[in-house]
């Protein structure tokens, strides 16, 4: 039998198509960009508005964040790879059941082990104290900071220390790490900002309040399937490898879920591939076009090997593979970008792309400051070659 190979022109080109990079294909509104890559990184809320900037027309951060805090189309949930995402609000049990469910079971266990090692006698009792009383509170006042909670529960005052004995021991309120635990469990949802869109810090509100109701239940097998199915249309194709990276899990889960989810096998450059079995139609070349985008943007952190979209990426990723602000053109990581304090977006190319390729980049960076308007970024991922940009 004949193995449908895939190059890495076809690969970008699917990248370009189904990440809403082509001005043909962006989407109408947040959801429909969050939707072209499963889901957006939100550990760093700039990932948020920049990511569906560069894939939508005519939306703005007040679109955004309507969506956010307004319409809650977007939501913010701990899943896969204990990371924090906003996410279509259908994918949500989904998200809970295939991840944030396990995630969950193994930090209350550490917690628990803090609790204890705090002197805390009976540490099983002590957390399910305080996190009934966290959400008992919330859920009289519907929405509320952390400082707050603290203050209404003062158990959550108490100092726990953690990693202790290693270079990165730390004292916390316990309400540090209460609080995201409760969000793990489904039980709380990360709300309204502190502040303006580019603030880190959130309210905190009960998951019933926040959706109208709790997370519906799935089945984890099920959800895991889903996931699969989803990566694989979104990404594919890509390698076990990749699945791996995306979603954390290890490879007899990836491989067992692999056998759940109707597949087929292919030849990137020799390595094995994956793509959906009703997805092996050629994707044409779309017409060159250029796209900045932000620290940990799904597109540019979608798969663990990079080397077929990824030009040269010495000093653009920090030392644990995070990226951060990238440009591109075809396709292509071809070089980085920052925010200057005048608010001017500069690029810099890690490779000659042509006049045409760096006057549309031009244009683009343009385009971004135009949008950021007298909004100043702060990225939480900013690797030596973007800072050179700024310094």
């Amino acid at each position: 039998m004949t193995v449908r190979q895939f190059d890495a022109t076809e690969r970008r080109a699917r990248l370009v198509t189904r990440h809403g990079l082509d001005p043909s294909t962006r989407a109408d509104d947040p959801v429909g960009a969050a939707r072209y890559v499963v889901a957006l990184h939100a550990t760093d809320p700039l990932t948020v508005f920049l990511s569906v900037r560069a894939r939508t027309n005519g939306v703005g951060p007040e679109d955004i964040e309507h969506a956010v805090v307004e319409d809650r189309s977007l939501v913010r949930w701990m899943g896969w790879r204990r990371t924090l995402w906003a996410a279509p609000r259908e994918l949500i049990p989904v998200i809970h059941a295939s991840a944030t469910r396990a995630v969950a079971a193994r930090e209350r266990r550490s917690l628990t082990a803090v609790v204890a090692s705090s002197g805390i006698t009976d540490p099983e009792r002590w957390l399910d104290d305080v996190e009934h009383a966290v959400v008992e509170a919330l859920a009289a006042r519907e929405e509320a900071t952390t400082s707050e909670l603290i203050e209404a529960v003062p158990a959550m005052a108490a100092p726990m220390r953690t990693a202790v004995g290693t270079r990165w021991e730390r004292t916390h309120r316990a309400g540090a790490l209460v609080l995201p635990l409760l969000a793990m469990q489904g039980r709380l949802v990360r709300g309204r900002p502190r502040g303006t869109w580019v603030s880190s810090q959130f309210h905190w509100a009960t998951t019933e309040s926040w959706l109208g109701g709790p997370v519906d239940d799935q089945d984890p097998a099920a959800a895991r399937a889903e996931v699969v199915r989803l990566w694989l249309r979104t990404f594919g194709p890509g390698t076990e490898a990749d699945l791996r990276w995306w979603t954390g899990w290890p490879a007899r889960d990836i491989r067992a879920v692999l056998a759940a989810v109707p597949h087929a096998q292919v030849d990137l450059d020799g390595a094995v591939g994956y793509v959906l079995d009703d997805d092996l139609e050629p994707t044409p070349v779309p017409e060159p076009e250029a796209a900045l985008l932000p620290t940990l943007d799904p597109t540019t952190m979608g798969w663990r090997d990079r080397d077929w979209y990824f030009g040269q990426p010495d000093g653009l990723v920090d030392s644990v593979g995070n990226v951060g602000p990238t440009v591109w053109w075809a396709g292509r990581v071809v070089g980085g970008w920052a925010q200057r304090p005048d608010g001017v977006v500069v690029t810099g190319l890690k490779e000659d792309v042509g006049a045409d390729a760096r006057r549309a980049i031009a244009e683009e960076a343009d385009r971004v400051r135009d949008w950021l308007g007298s909004v100043r970024l702060a990225p939480r991922v900013l690797p030596p070659y973007q800072r050179t940009l700024v310094d």
